[in-house]
């Protein structure tokens, strides 16, 4: 024989080669995905010919394919496979990634899964491909956003934690290989339709989606054409609440990182003696919050294509291609609060435990009191995603295989100048008692001269729009493009000596190339436009801007706190059409009103064209022997960067009110930066196996992941400026050097029956250059004193701004231990349990830092029941807080999120071969995620509720 392991049960061993093989695929990709290598001179998918047409699907098949790849797998890999053909075990790919050990999620609005973490390690030390090939992202960084691509057009997924030197490089946390179906999988025709409606009871709003795939096979089964389409519209509604950074926090003098604090307005004086006294020393308030709901209508569509022709056992050639488009746009209708400290502004305050809890705001001043505003931000985001391969496999002998893959990854996203932060600001006088109330929001009552309630007054309509003025009207997006052209040469050379079988190598070239073109109106001054001296009473507009209040069902259910629950509807596109008619009329400050004064326009400032260029080679072996295998191996990556992008120094800075400046800079200059970096990347693995149900692993390699691709870009931003945040944050620079890590893994694996195992694993990393944010407050950036509208300086002292910007930290130390358990008897009932634990910390300087993004506990159950046609099964993943940034109001005041129970369940019943009905509930706790200050419920910083889900299927098999 010219392989020493053995396959114990064959029938599972070949559904898992069929589904775990990914034609397409970059050639290490697919090595690592499939199982042991067959014997020289078999194909390991079999004669084109003769196809084992036993294919078992549902829950307990996809399980026990799950099992066999990990029991096959050459380093550390959990997987999960589709139940059937175009069904994947959740409607969202990230949601049933969730399910495996190890991995937590990240959800975006609507409660769907978008990022996704392994081993608590954060989306940017994560590296998703599809078939082997990278995906193209349409965010900053390089994280994929997984809302984008619909589950039905996967077939499986692994997630190798550990590391081999043919697979690709760029991941620490663990690389997430999506696979697609092969028309191969099955023998003859196979095709299935599917007909779903979605309803979440929170919103009370509605969705539906088709979908369909049709597969068969031609010319005497040596042709494949697999072919996919999906369809989907949905309505979402996430309720929200929080701060922009809302918390205001006074100077400390004892403490070095919080020397000058953040109180724009001066120092928070509960004495009122105008001094900083010392048990005023970081002192904490509120700042500005804000309460609304997002509403979305998302759209997605998919179309997918596979063609494989195997004329002979000895070749095999694929095109395969997937088109993707997620139309997503959101509106976000808030209502936002500024009651930030001012020397005057506060009395009867309220303090415990150096927060301030309770303030009321009764200065008669206009600029002083309480001016609630109507905040209304929109989203456009519409994606298209696409990737076309060809893949060629040349068995040139019973000893060696050659393969070559060529790929085309793209992602697309327009939304320059089509995103709004559309601020109306209340004009009335009133007197107003914040409280904070230990939940999301706090206590807010308002009660104007004329004798209306702001909460009741909104309920029943009493206000409008000679109520209101314009105010802060900020136009944004970006366009970004990401490319990336890949190509590999490998082979696999079967030696048969000293206990080696096979030999691995091979080269790969990337080409990756990513735009960023911010469009808006912050840098030309356009966002303060219509503000302040030259603000117009929204009466004065016509067209109705403000047409109608409104509430929403079920709106912020759950959170206990006396604060105005109605909207006024407030329409953007129509505003915006009516500040346009305005034209001509006369402005406060001179001249006459021009929209055209406040279009949005290219930011080149934070605009970047960063390109990179990696050519990669690996060598591997693998050895064998009769209760052990292992591998060891090297990979060479060298990568070079250029990065383009924008600078224009600030020559002034003009006070406009309070809160209220605009910046004047200079013309841009570009600046670009050459890089470049090469590792030597080692990965050995070894297992033992004990029985042959037991086995132990140990893997140990050094890795590493790319910084995201926006920090590397030399950008720089001061638009804070702009509400008196006096803030330059840099974005990155080309010399930033990539994650890089030593990493070690001991697992061990107990198969105890059939469709059951127990795993338990340690595992270590040591992370060098990690990416962190250094802060440096009271920065002289050459800015002089800030000036008033007619110019002359208000001091003469210069403008000290806080300074931002991402550095390589010293290292971080990461280790913890993993645990799983899953079991099916033989009366129909399982359970699958995981728990992962980990340690993290990290160190920049002399200082010890929580690492960010860490989740340090994720853990989950599931309950299930499959026999006859029924299959029933409920799960809930847990992950405890984290957190999410380090330092937000000084040294050791980190942000969190909090910990959150997401409970899913599933019911079906197969009527016949054909039809079968399907119920399946998300979020069923009703849980929402929410963060805070070091989990201080007075300190929040973030709420987002999703609301109970359900989905009812029909599916119709041919």
């Amino acid at each position: 024989m010219k392989t020493a392991r053995l396959h114990r049960n064959l029938l599972f061993c070949s559904v898992a080669l069929a589904l775990s093989v990914p034609v397409g695929a970059l050639a290490q990709q697919a090595e690592a995905a499939s199982a042991d290598p067959a014997p020289a001179g078999q194909e390991s998918q079999g004669d084109p010919a003769t196809l084992d047409t036993v294919v078992v699907t549902g829950v307990r098949g996809s399980m026990a394919r799950a099992i066999e790849l990990k029991r096959e797998s050459g380093t550390v890999q959990d997987s999960i496979s589709a139940l059937e053909l175009g069904k994947f075990p959740d409607d969202n790919v990230a949601d049933s990634l969730s399910h495996i050990t190890g991995v937590s999620i990240s959800r975006t609005a609507g409660g769907e899964g978008q990022k996704v973490s392994v081993r608590g390690l954060g989306p940017e030390y994560t590296l998703t491909t599809f078939n082997g090939r990278i995906l193209a992202t349409d965010g900053a960084g390089r994280d994929f956003a997984y809302d984008v691509l619909p589950a039905d057009v996967i077939s499986g997924a692994d997630v190798v934690k550990g590391a081999q030197a043919s697979l690709s490089e760029g991941a620490i946390g663990g690389l997430i290989n999506l696979r697609s179906a092969s028309p191969f999988d099955q023998d003859g025709q196979q095709g299935v339709i599917r007909l779903e409606g979605d309803r979440n009871q929170m919103s009370e709003l509605d969705g539906h989606k088709f979908s369909a795939t049709y597969s068969n096979l031609f010319a005497d089964n040596t042709l494949g054409v697999l072919l996919g389409v999906v369809y989907g519209k949905r309505k979402d509604r996430t309720d929200i609440a929080g701060n922009d950074g809302g918390w205001s926090r006074n100077a400390d003098p004892n403490d070095e990182s919080w020397l000058w604090g953040n109180t724009w307005g001066g120092a928070i004086d509960p004495n009122g003696n105008g001094e900083l006294d010392e048990d005023e020393y970081g002192l904490i308030a509120p700042g500005q919050f804000r309460v609304g709901s997002i509403l979305e209508e998302k759209k997605r569509r998919a179309l997918s294509a596979k063609i494989e022709w195997r004329p002979s056992n000895s070749f095999k050639l694929t095109l395969d291609g997937l088109k993707t488009r997620l139309d997503s746009p959101q509106v976000g209708y808030q209502q936002s609060y500024y009651p930030l400290f001012a020397p005057g502004r506060w009395s009867d305050m309220t303090i415990q435990n150096g927060i301030v809890t309770g303030f009321t705001m009764d200065n008669p001043d206009p600029e002083m009191r309480l001016n609630p505003e109507l905040l209304n931000m929109t989203e456009h985001r519409v994606v298209d995603t696409d990737l076309y391969g060809a893949n060629a496999e040349w068995k040139v002998s019973d000893d060696l295989t050659l393969t070559g893959d060529v790929y085309r990854s793209t992602s697309k996203r327009y939304s320059g100048g089509q995103d709004t932060y559309v601020v109306l600001r209340m004009n009335q006088p009133n007197v107003a008692r914040i409280e904070l109330s230990g939940g999301a929001v706090p206590n807010v009552t308002a009660l104007f001269d004329d004798g209306r309630q702001l909460a009741n007054g909104l309920a029943n309509g009493q206000f409008g729009g000679s109520d209101f003025n314009t105010h802060y009207m900020e136009l944004r997006g970006d366009n970004i493009v990401d490319e990336i052209t890949g190509g590999t040469l490998g082979g696999k050379w079967y030696v048969g000596k000293f206990a080696m079988d096979d030999l691995h190598f091979g080269v790969t070239a990337t080409d990756r190339k990513k735009t960023r073109d911010l469009i808006n109106n912050t840098l030309n001054g356009g966002a303060d436009y219509y503000s302040g001296d030259n603000a117009i009473n929204v009466g004065a507009l016509g067209g109705n801007v403000l047409s109608h209040s409104f509430t929403l069902p079920n709106f912020m259910r759950g959170v206990n706190a006396d604060f105005p629950r109605t909207f006024l509807a407030f329409d953007v596109p129509n505003y915006l059409n009516q500040l346009a008619a305005y034209n001509g009329n006369a402005r406060p400050g001179g001249g006459t009103y021009d929209f055209a004064n406040a279009a949005p326009q290219w930011n080149p400032l934070e605009s970047y064209r960063v390109s990179e260029d990696t050519k990669a080679a690996y060598v591997q072996a693998d050895f064998s022997g009769e209760r052990w295998s292992a591998d060891v191996g090297v990979r060479f990556v060298k990568t070079r960067t250029t990065a383009e992008a924008w600078d224009a120094p600030i020559l002034s800075i003009t006070e406009n009110g309070a809160f209220n400046y605009t910046a004047n800079y200079a013309e841009p200059t570009a600046i670009r930066q050459d890089g470049d970096y090469s590792y030597v990347l080692p990965a050995g693995n070894f297992t033992w196996r004990f029985t042959d149900d037991l086995q132990l692993r140990l893997g140990a390699a050094k890795t590493m992941a790319r910084p995201p691709v926006d920090k590397l870009a030399p950008t720089n931003t001061t638009a804070s400026v702009s509400w008196g945040e006096f803030t330059q944050i840099y974005g990155g620079n080309v010399d930033l050097k990539p994650y890089e890590a030593k990493q070690g893994d001991v697992s061990l694996e107990w198969y105890f029956s059939e469709n059951s195992i127990f795993n338990v694993a340690v595992f270590y990393k040591r992370i060098e250059n990690q990416l962190t944010t250094s802060w440096e407050p009271g920065q002289d950036i050459g800015v002089g004193p800030i000036l008033r509208p007619d110019g002359t300086p208000i001091g003469t002292e210069p403008t000290l701004f806080n300074v931002m910007r991402p550095i390589n930290g010293d290292y971080a130390k990461v280790r913890g231990v993993e645990a799983g358990l899953q079991h099916f008897w033989e009366n129909g009932f399982g359970f699958r349990a995981q728990y992962t634990r980990n340690w993290s910390k990290s160190f920049v300087g002399d200082q010890e830092r929580p690492l960010e993004g860490i989740a340090p506990s994720v853990y989950s159950l599931g309950l299930m029941y499959e026999k006859g046609p029924w299959s029933l099964g409920a799960t809930a993943d847990r992950t405890d807080g984290f957190v999410t940034a380090i330092n937000v109001l000084g040294e050791g005041y980190n942000e969190q999120a909090d910990a959150i129970t997401w409970l899913t369940a599933h019911v079906s019943y197969r009527f016949n071969d054909r039809f079968s009905l399907s119920l399946e509930g998300r979020n069923l706790l009703d849980e929402a995620q929410t963060y805070s200050i070091n989990g201080n419920p007075l300190l929040s910083q973030g709420y987002y509720r999703y609301g109970r889900g359900v989905n009812l299927g029909l599916s119709y098999r041919f």
